[in-house]
């Protein structure tokens, strides 16, 4: 990450969103490819964002949700939902804010959902994050446009990704949603660059 171009730092970017952040980046953008699901992985990501160089796009995208009801939930699994979705993205942005205040400016996208103003049944704990995602996003855009930084947070709605087949969804039936309410990943993240300038 040390010539010219601009350099990305995308999160969860093995499938879904993060998979076509890096896709529609690729050709502009030094990509680097990181699973926050685990403290080593945070750390490790961190740690690049000092030893390789600042990052002048951070997408913040890492996440995933259990689905049922909260009262009979697996309490760990939820603590993961919250870890993975608010607190790699406090360490990340607190990571990279120094970096690019040093260098003058720097786009940060957290990418939360239109479930952050919706009553998320079933699926409390990840309406409760990206609730978070927005209010923090909204308050960190605040603090940080006199140094040129600027900050989105995505709210999309229902997106053809892999977050819908793990075996926490095991009850969700997609097709009871009707087709014209699904989107696809490579229009929401084109609109998401677009919206930015990139």
């Amino acid at each position: 990450m040390s010539d010219n171009r601009p350099t990305a730092l995308v999160t969860g970017a093995s499938a879904g969103l993060g998979e076509e952040y890096c896709r529609q980046l690729a050709e502009r953008c030094d990509t680097i490819i990181a699973d926050l699901a685990t403290v080593e992985g945070v750390t490790r990501t961190v740690e690049a964002l000092r030893q390789q160089g600042p990052a002048d796009i951070l997408v913040n995208n890492a996440g995933f949700s259990t689905f049922g009801d909260f009262g009979r939930s697996v309490l760990e699994d939820e603590l993961r939902v919250v870890r993975l979705q608010i607190d790699a993205t406090l360490e990340l942005v607190r990571a990279a804010v120094p970096f690019m205040r040093e260098r003058g400016g720097g786009e940060i996208i957290n990418v939360a959902s239109v479930g952050a103003f919706l009553n998320m049944k079933q699926t409390a704990v990840y309406g409760g994050c990206k609730a978070f995602l927005v209010s923090f996003s909204r308050a960190l855009q605040a603090e940080l446009a006199s140094d040129n930084i600027r900050v989105q947070c995505l709210c999309p709605g229902l997106t053809r990704t892999e977050i819908h087949d793990t075996a926490y969804f095991e009850g969700f039936d997609k097709a009871r949603m009707p087709a014209e309410l699904w989107m696809d990943a490579a229009p929401v993240v084109a609109a998401s660059l677009a919206a930015l300038g990139q």
